[in-house]
């Protein structure tokens, strides 16, 4: 069991949590967004092909889709705080490694395989974030602000994304690699620390007497395992599929506008922040706004038609578009516009859609419920930048971004219909 600490304020302490949770998640998503902005150079210092480059990026993604839901089972049992502690400073380890020894220079390229095995312990461990931070934020929130603490601490995945994209690419120009996991080793143990120090128990649910926990644990026994659950499968699919064009845009946007588009580092740079930023404060607003008009399955089922739209003009620019013509200004205006819109609009629901599945599943089983959800969502980031390259092989990028579409529209079907009814009680939206 967590321990708890006497707190003069459980409302005040609520508000560390939400840090906690936020830093954790920011310094794994700094590094899985980071890497792929750092593709041209890392496809440079480590001698890749694209479609090696790709194997590479996808193995992130099959760390953490291999380890979410064991992370996320062990957190259910454990306590978010020991998950965190653990999961962070066996991250930075990991980190360190790559520091002194998966480095290129002039006199050695590491191996792909070391390569690839490094960057695939990377997600394996820093996947505990996801859950353990998930849990510990909806124990200390209650409904009503849900939406909104959860949009927050995912807000720190795009925050994450954008400080890598603009972060990373400097490094490596500037310093190499070693600062990329260096710095990246530091602030995992700076996470894991104040992990250490703040996440305990909320008072209100630390027990007085040994019946009352005998009650409360018979209790959670009776709740029907999320993994049991066909309405929480449905929206965990959502989920991931809808992350599929989001992932292509993180993986590929950089080859994408700096191969076809012509664009240069800098202006791809800025566009690869620039969408973390408008996700940042998009998923901060839904998660706000759904909180108070109680529609977030509205708002889920808005935003795949909203990224379908996005994708069909992408695809049907690049699919019309003269090669010669490109180089022109507004061409490359236009590209870059399109990507940094379809970008927004596929990382704007991630908060909302996280509560929603929470509350689906349970309170007391959420920490299982995200893990399942971003098992499903970090195997959908390893088969993307698989898919990609063979896409471009059969066809080319307007294949690519009418893909994304696709994906789209597929979690329009997943997603859960909104519920017609005026009053909703909390019963019944576990159905």
């Amino acid at each position: 069991m967590e321990p708890t600490r006497n707190y003069a304020s459980n409302h005040s302490h609520r508000w560390r949590v939400l840090f906690v949770g936020i830093a954790a998640n920011i310094s794994f998503s700094m590094v899985v967004g980071g890497i792929p902005a750092s593709a041209v150079f890392m496809r440079a210092g480590y001698e890749l092909s694209t479609i090696h480059l790709g194997w590479v990026m996808s193995m992130i993604g099959l760390g953490a889709a291999v380890s979410e839901l064991p992370w996320g089972l062990l957190t259910d049992r454990l306590g978010d705080r020991a998950v965190l502690v653990i999961g962070l400073l066996s991250t930075s380890v990991i980190l360190i490694f790559m520091t002194f020894f998966v480095v290129p220079t002039e006199d050695f390229i590491p191996d792909l395989p070391l390569l690839a095995t490094s960057v695939l312990f990377i997600g394996l461990l820093g996947s505990c974030v996801n859950g353990a931070s998930g849990r510990a934020i909806m124990s200390w929130f209650q409904e009503g602000e849900r939406g909104f603490a959860m949009s927050l601490r995912q807000s720190a995945v795009p925050a994450g994304y954008g400080i890598g994209a603009l972060l990373f690419p400097f490094l490596a120009l500037n310093y190499g690699f070693d600062a990329i996991y260096g710095f990246s080793a530091v602030l995992c143990i700076i996470c894991a620390l104040y992990s250490w120090r703040w996440l305990y128990q909320p008072i209100s649910e630390k027990q007085t007497s040994s019946k009352t926990h005998v009650h409360a644990a018979t209790q959670t026994q009776k709740i029907t395992s999320p993994l049991k659950r066909i309405s929480v499968w449905r929206i965990v699919f959502a989920i991931g599929i809808f992350c599929a064009p989001q992932f292509a845009i993180i993986t590929f946007a950089t080859v994408f506008l700096n191969d076809f588009g012509k664009v240069g580092v800098a202006v791809i740079s800025t566009c690869l922040a620039v969408i973390q930023v408008g996700a940042i404060v998009s998923r901060i607003w839904a998660g706000r706004w759904t909180d108070k008009r109680k529609n977030r399955r509205e708002f889920l089922r808005t935003c795949c038609l909203l990224s379908l739209a996005s994708f069909l003009l992408l695809a049907l620019e690049v699919a019309l578009l003269p090669q010669d013509s490109v180089s022109q200004p507004l061409i490359m205006i236009s590209l870059v516009a399109l990507i940094t819109i379809s970008g927004i609009f596929v990382s704007a629901w991630h908060g909302v859609a996280y509560t929603e599945l929470a509350i689906i599943a349970g309170v007391e089983r959420t920490g299982t419920a995200l893990a399942m959800g971003n098992t499903v969502v970090y195997g959908i980031f390893c088969v993307t930048p698989l898919v990609i390259p063979a896409l471009l092989t059969l066809h080319g990028w307007d294949m690519v971004w009418l893909a994304s579409g696709l994906s789209a529209l597929m979690s329009l079907y997943l997603f859960p219909k909104p519920i017609k009814q005026t009053f909703i009680t909390n019963e019944n939206r576990n159905f």
